[in-house]
């Protein structure tokens, strides 16, 4: 297999997730849960993601969908599409699943994966985070991981049109 065929591999839907996560439970695995859109990524998310994936055995990231990123970014984005992206966090080392969801908050996927750990940005506070009552309530915890200053997908995006 080449390398291009294990990040592929690594892209799941629902019902591939599952049998994953049957597996990695059966082997006591602690599966670590982030999501987000991911759209031009950069040093911040590639330390954020490190981050998150050594909390845990197995990183899984949520990824939102095209239409997903629509709602909430606007109809300017995503500059990368859904597969694009999704190659990208694929192709980390220690990014074990990239599975994506349409809704705008990852809720339901969250409530498939029954993560361990639940994993958010440091722009978020615990009684804002979407899953996390559901996720503490299951026996897991939630973790916050301060942002690297000075990176930002909307300032990168937005610097790109001001030259």
């Amino acid at each position: 297999m080449d390398y291009l065929q294990i990040a592929e591999s690594k892209i799941l839907n629902s019902e591939e997730l599952k049998i994953r996560i049957l597996e990695w439970k059966k082997n006591n695995d602690v599966i670590v849960f982030t999501n987000g859109c991911f759209d031009v990524m950069h040093y911040g998310h590639i330390n954020y993601l490190s981050k998150a994936a050594s909390l845990g055995d197995k990183l899984i990231i949520g990824l939102n969908s095209d239409s997903s990123v629509k709602k909430l970014k606007g109809e300017s984005r995503p500059i990368n599409s859904e597969y694009a992206r999704a190659m990208m966090l694929a192709s980390m080392i220690f990014v074990d699943t990239v599975v994506f969801f349409s809704e705008e908050t990852p809720e339901n996927l969250i409530k498939q994966v029954i993560p361990n750990i639940l994993v958010k940005g440091g722009d978020y506070k615990i009684n804002n985070i979407v899953g996390a009552d559901f996720v503490i309530d299951n026996g897991g915890k939630v973790e916050i991981i301060p942002f690297v200053n000075g990176y930002s997908s909307t300032n990168i995006i937005n610097n790109l049109g001001a030259q």
